[in-house]
């Protein structure tokens, strides 16, 4: 039955070829307008989450404040120092704490021959390379040994390795870093990231520790870089590196002013609700245009009733039921508007292939490789979320002629000329 409907629809189709045709034309704009808008939402997206992620895995960055309450015996008003004392304390105390390390930073002039920066010098261990997502393009990061044996070893960011070695292969080539020799053991992949502190990552250097202790006084870290267990149990881990310290320098667990933190959790579900929203967006929009299509296929289809009512009022003699008329003419205005969509899709990818990348972030980061733009690729994901709209629009544009067929009297239907 099936087959036979198919084959009557084709047969419809055909005896109009220009009409259809046109009719289609203005679906595959709907389906072109749909997947494109979609393809750009998923860039948007895909840029907007990168450059938050390249941040940190889940990082939370603690600074040390002063008390605003007496607690313990303790005065008000005390500064709060974080110690390695502080650190083991957490990693005894904190089980919801995944990773922590403290962080120590001043600024110091690095030059290499004649060319000279001045930057932010980071001590850390190296455990805050995989907190911080400081990746290597070129070289390694810091290990254990550079930390054990105070080795005079950096690692640079992407930014200012290119202003003092201009475009020089920097691994394995010497720096001073305040009159002091450094050997470069690795250069970061430019990180792009939309969040920072101190310093931003591509014009920041870091050393072990342990040598930034020979350097400077590093008694009292800068900061504390750490992570939760899981991304849902941020607040926990917070509440827990807290009450660690707290109990060991002696003030309240509940004082706001002593330890402020931030991280990705407060920032992460408004990117998300963005992204997500204008993806809503330009679907909606979209559909709007396909709909537009399927206004025509509907007229189309409408019209196709009214040339046909003696043909249906034949069928319906010979014994057609209402639900087989019905099934006509929907599979009619489906076959209209799937060939169309066909037609669009393959369009869209070709399109999405030939823009390629949509400027977005990379001026801002005076980038021109394109990583931070919005790149036009059509996915599965965006084909299948398209063919969904192209069928909803089919459906409800040959849904309205389908019953107007259906319900047409067979013998008036006989009697029409």
């Amino acid at each position: 039955m099936l087959k036979e409907i198919l084959i009557q629809a084709w047969i419809s189709l055909r005896r109009q070829p220009t009409r259809s045709l046109l009719t289609m034309l203005g679906v595959v704009w709907g389906i072109v307008a749909v997947t494109l808008l979609l393809a750009y939402g998923a860039g948007f997206r895909t840029v907007l989450m990168s450059t938050f992620n390249a941040f940190g895995n889940d990082v939370i960055i603690a600074w040390p404040g002063t008390t605003s309450e007496q607690a313990g015996g303790e005065r008000a008003g005390k500064p709060v120092h974080f110690q390695q004392e502080d650190v083991d304390e957490i990693r005894s105390n904190a089980n919801l704490v995944k990773q922590v390390t403290p962080e120590t930073v001043k600024r110091f002039a690095i030059s290499h021959e004649e060319r000279v920066a001045n930057c932010a010098i980071r001590g850390v261990y190296p455990e805050y390379g995989e907190l911080r997502n400081e990746v290597p393009s070129d070289g390694r990061w810091i290990n254990s040994e550079d930390v054990a044996d105070r080795r005079p070893v950096v690692f640079l960011g992407a930014r200012i390795a290119k202003k003092i070695f201009a475009g020089y292969p920097p691994v394995s080539q010497n720096v001073r870093i305040n009159g002091i020799r450094f050997l470069v053991i690795g250069v970061m992949d430019a990180k792009f990231a939309d969040s920072s502190y101190f310093s931003n990552d591509d014009e920041s250097a870091w050393i072990p520790y342990t040598t930034a202790s020979d350097m400077w006084d590093t008694r009292n870290a800068s900061v504390l870089v750490l992570s939760p267990v899981s991304r849902d149990l941020d607040a926990q881990a917070r509440a827990q590196l807290i009450a660690a310290v707290a109990q060991r320098q002696h003030f309240s667990p509940s004082d706001q002013r002593a330890i402020t933190m931030f991280g990705q959790a407060e920032t992460r579900p408004i990117l998300v609700g963005i992204s997500y929203g204008l993806e809503f967006l330009l679907l909606f929009v979209g559909s709007l245009t396909l709909g537009i299509g399927g206004v025509g296929v509907m007229n189309i289809m409408l019209v196709s009733v009214n040339e046909r009512i003696r043909e249906i009022g034949l069928r319906r003699a010979l014994g057609a039921r209402r639900r087989h008329i019905r099934m006509q003419f929907l599979v009619e205005s489906l076959a209209l508007t799937m060939i169309g969509g066909m037609v669009g899709v393959i369009l869209s990818i070709g399109l999405g292939a030939a823009i390629g990348t949509l400027p977005f972030l990379g001026p801002a980061y005076e980038d021109t490789s394109g990583k931070v733009d919005i790149h036009m690729h059509v996915s599965g994901e965006i084909i299948a979320a398209s063919v969904l709209v192209l069928v909803i629009v089919g459906v409800l544009s040959g849904w309205i002629p389908a019953f107007r067929a259906a319900r047409l009297d067979p013998v008036e239907a006989l009697r029409y000329e």
